[in-house]
C-alpha cells in the first residue's frame, strides 16, 4: 500500500516526540513548501513540508526555472545555511528534528513579529522605532559578510551543499524573467529576438559592475517577509532570518539592496539613502577590500536587474501560478527601477527601457 504524505508526516513527527501536538497551517508563499504550526504543551513549534523537485514543469526545450537560477530543490540547502548562519551568531531557526530524504523539518518558531507587519504599523512591538530595526538588518547583513564566503556546507547527513556562485547561468535566468513574462502579460505581446539581444547585451556590459569587488554569502531574500523581529536577544541576532535556502555566493551589495528597496513594503527614499549610508560607513572600516564608488555602482546595477525580476515575477505568478495579489507590488516595484535608473552608469540601459519598457506601461 502507497504512504500518503500525511502519514510519512505523522510518522516524522511522532519519531520527534511531536505527535500529540496540535497543527495549523500557515498562508503559503510563492513557492512549493508548506508549512504548520505546531504547539505541544505549550511549546511552538514549526513544521516544514517540503517535498524534493522544480518549482515548476520546465518549459519546452528549457530546464526547470530553479535549476538553472540554482533555488533549492530540497531541505538540504536549508539544514547547511542555517547551520552556518547559526554558526555566524545569527538567528537562523534551530532544527530539532529533521528527516532530509522526506523533506521534512522541525523547526524552532520564531513567532509573529515579521518585519514587513511591523513596518506597515511603523514600529516595532515594543514601539521601538523602524530604524532601530533597519539598523539592527544592517548589523546583520554586515556579521554575514565579515565571515568568508563558504564554497561548501555541511548538512549533516554526511553530505555537503556546494553554495552556488551568481554565475551567468543564474544572471541570464533572471533578466529573461521579465522578457518572458512582463511583455506578454503586462505589455500585451512576446519581446522579439531583436529587443533580447539587445536586453542581454546591456547587461552584459554592466556585468562587470556586478562582479566589482570581494564577493560574500548573500541570501537572496533578504527582505520584510523572511525577517522576524526578536528584540530580547542582542545586536544581530535580533533579526530573525528564514528563506535562506536559495544563498549564492556574489556581491556584498545584492542582499542591501533586496532590504532596502523591498518590494512588498514601500522604504522611502529618505530612510533608504540613510541605511545605505549607514552600512557604507560601517563597511568601510568593517569590510576588508570595500570601495565605496564600486560598490554603489553595484548596488544600483543589482537594484535594476532585481526591481526587472520582480516586473516579470509578478506577472508569472499571476498567470502561471494564480495568484494574482502580487500584482499589487507592480507599481512600489517600477518606483524602484526608477531609483537605480538614475546612477549614471545604468545611462544605456535607462533609454533602452524607456523605450521598450517604461514608456509602455498602461
Amino acid at each position: 500500500m502507497t504512504t500518503t504524505r500525511e502519514e510519512t508526516i505523522r510518522a516524522f513527527l511522532t519519531g520527534a516526540g511531536w505527535s500529540e501536538a496540535t497543527r495549523q497551517a500557515l498562508a503559503g508563499d510563492a513557492s512549493t513548501r508548506r508549512y504548520e504550526r505546531l504547539s505541544l504543551n505549550g511549546r511552538p513549534a514549526l513544521l516544514m513540508d517540503w517535498p524534493s523537485g522544480p518549482d515548476a514543469p520546465a518549459a519546452a526545450g528549457r530546464a526547470a526555472y530553479s535549476r538553472v537560477a540554482h533555488l533549492a530543490e530540497d531541505v538540504r540547502a536549508f539544514v547547511a545555511v542555517g547551520e552556518h548562519l547559526r554558526g555566524l551568531g545569527l538567528s537562523a531557526p534551530e532544527i530539532y528534528a529533521a528527516d532530509i530524504a522526506q523533506g521534512l523539518l522541525l523547526l524552532e518558531d520564531l513567532g509573529d513579529d515579521v518585519y514587513g507587519t511591523l513596518i506597515e504599523k511603523g514600529a516595532g512591538p515594543a514601539g521601538e522605532p523602524l530604524d532601530e530595526l533597519y539598523r539592527a538588518a544592517i548589523e546583520t547583513l554586515l556579521r554575514l559578510q565579515s565571515a568568508p564566503a563558504p564554497a561548501m556546507l555541511p548538512v549533516g547527513n554526511g553530505e555537503t551543499h556546494v553554495v552556488p556562485h551568481f554565475d551567468d547561468g543564474v544572471f541570464r535566468a533572471e533578466l529573461d524573467v521579465l522578457l518572458d513574462w512582463h511583455f506578454p502579460v503586462v505589455l500585451g505581446g512576446e519581446a522579439t529576438a531583436r529587443q533580447r539581444a539587445e536586453f542581454h547585451a546591456l547587461w552584459s556590459d554592466l556585468r562587470p559592475l556586478i562582479d566589482a569587488g570581494p564577493q560574500t554569502l548573500f541570501l537572496r531574500d533578504f527582505h520584510s517577509p523572511n525577517m522576524l523581529w526578536l528584540g530580547a536577544r542582542q545586536g544581530a541576532a535580533r533579526v530573525g532570518v528564514i528563506d535562506f535556502q536559495d544563498a549564492l555566493i556574489g556581491s556584498r551589495a545584492y542582499d542591501l539592496v533586496s532590504f532596502l528597496q523591498d518590494a512588498r513594503r514601500d522604504v522611502p527614499p529618505s530612510r533608504e539613502q540613510a541605511m545605505r549610508a549607514l552600512y557604507v560607513e560601517r563597511a568601510r572600516s568593517e569590510l576588508p577590500g570595500f570601495d565605496e564608488e564600486e560598490f554603489l555602482a553595484a548596488y544600483a546595477a543589482l537594484g535594476a536587474e532585481r526591481a526587472l525580476r520582480l516586473m516579470g515575477l509578478w506577472p508569472r505568478l499571476l498567470k502561471r501560478d494564480g495568484k494574482p495579489h502580487y500584482m499589487a507590488h507592480m507599481p512600489r516595484t517600477v518606483d524602484y527601477l526608477r531609483r537605480n535608473l538614475a546612477h549614471p552608469a545604468l545611462a544605456a540601459l535607462k533609454v533602452w527601457l524607456d523605450a521598450h519598457v517604461l514608456g509602455a506601461l498602461p
